[in-house]
């Protein structure tokens, strides 16, 4: 018996509509997600705790999150740096895990030449803890752009009631932010490349 095609289409878009919104099912994630999901529409102010690397790029300047627009399957989680809109952290569920993408941008919306880096999750990892070892695509964006020494970074993010942290680990480099989830900021404009809420 032949099922009318709307029934069919009806069908499908269903369960295709269910597949999105359910897409990571490893328990650790989905709390890892929905604890920075909560904090959806707040701005919240960083120090760098760690730096080994002596950079200035940002000392001095004023550091803040912004946890922007949240989805079933995405958050979208501007850094600003003092004026430097260009940062965007895109945490997507795929299905196999978490993904961790870097959004860079110039002042007029344009991609930066090294964007959309970022990593995978390889593990559950905990409700408060996720790491992101660089993907493929972004060792060959690196090797490209003659910075081989960032195909060993693994990022890290943890969430805890009090604190956010962003964590970058390589050989002979972390970088870390830890954000104060316990003062809420004024929220900054829309990140470069992003239309205003």
């Amino acid at each position: 018996m032949k099922l009318p095609v709307l029934v069919v289409l009806s069908s499908l878009l269903s369960s295709s509509a269910f597949a999105q919104t359910n897409v990571s099912s490893i328990p650790s994630q989905d709390a890892f997600f929905g604890a920075i999901s909560e904090l959806c529409g707040k701005a919240f102010s960083g120090t760098v705790t760690v730096d080994n690397a002596d950079s200035d790029s940002f000392a001095n300047k004023k550091l803040v999150m912004h946890v922007r627009r949240c989805d079933e399957t995405q958050l979208q989680i501007p850094f600003h740096v003092g004026a430097d809109a260009s940062r965007t952290w895109l945490i997507t569920k795929t299905g196999s895990g978490l993904s961790l993408k870097h959004d860079h941008r110039h002042s007029d919306g344009t991609e930066d030449t090294l964007t959309l880096y970022g990593g995978h999750t390889i593990d559950a990892g905990w409700a408060q803890v996720q790491s992101f070892p660089a993907d493929q695509y972004s060792k060959e964006l690196f090797v490209e752009n003659a910075i081989p020494q960032s195909v060993g970074n693994t990022w890290q993010m943890y969430i805890y009631p009090d604190r956010f942290t962003y964590r970058l680990i390589r050989q002979g480099r972390e970088f870390r932010v830890d954000f104060d989830l316990t003062q809420p900021v004024e929220a900054p404009p829309a990140p470069w490349g992003y239309d205003a809420l």
